[in-house]
């Protein structure tokens, strides 16, 4: 079984196409929404974990491409400066994988790596930007 982490981000005229439903009936692949946000009429982004034969998913991505959806792989590692970082917990809420909790005795915002999937929520939320992405291992599909 392969699987990918992917940012999926639909421009607002396909938001309202049931594209992930499609990559199960007719790529035979099985999927796992780890956070999204789509309305209607706007652009929505979909960070997915996507599994199947190789081949499968290769053709699934192909297929979202060719629909409109600009897809990226979530590879790259994401850090927290920890001189930057004021705990002010807005990257814990957003946060999919709760790699970014929030310490219910020391109201710290405590960083498990291991659990990061580095879908980028956290980088785009916090207001001091202490969470960075080491772009060294970032990996767009094109």
């Amino acid at each position: 079984m392969y699987t990918r982490i992917l940012v999926l981000r639909f421009p607002p005229e396909i938001t309202d196409k049931p594209l992930v439903c499609s990559l199960a009936r007719e790529f035979d692949l099985c999927f796992n929404i780890l956070k999204a946000e789509i309305l209607p009429g706007q652009e929505g982004i979909m960070v997915l974990e996507l599994s199947g034969h190789k081949k499968h998913v290769s053709e699934g991505l192909k297929y979202l491409k060719a629909q409109g959806v600009k897809v990226k792989s979530v590879a790259q590692e994401i850090r927290r400066n920890e001189e930057v970082c004021i705990h002010c917990g807005a990257c814990t809420g957003i946060c999919p994988t709760n790699a970014l909790t929030l310490d219910p005795d020391t109201f710290e915002v405590v960083f498990e790596p291991k659990k990061c999937k580095g879908c980028e929520l956290c980088v785009v939320v916090c207001p001091v930007r202490a969470m960075e992405i080491r772009f060294a291992k970032e990996k767009a599909l094109s």
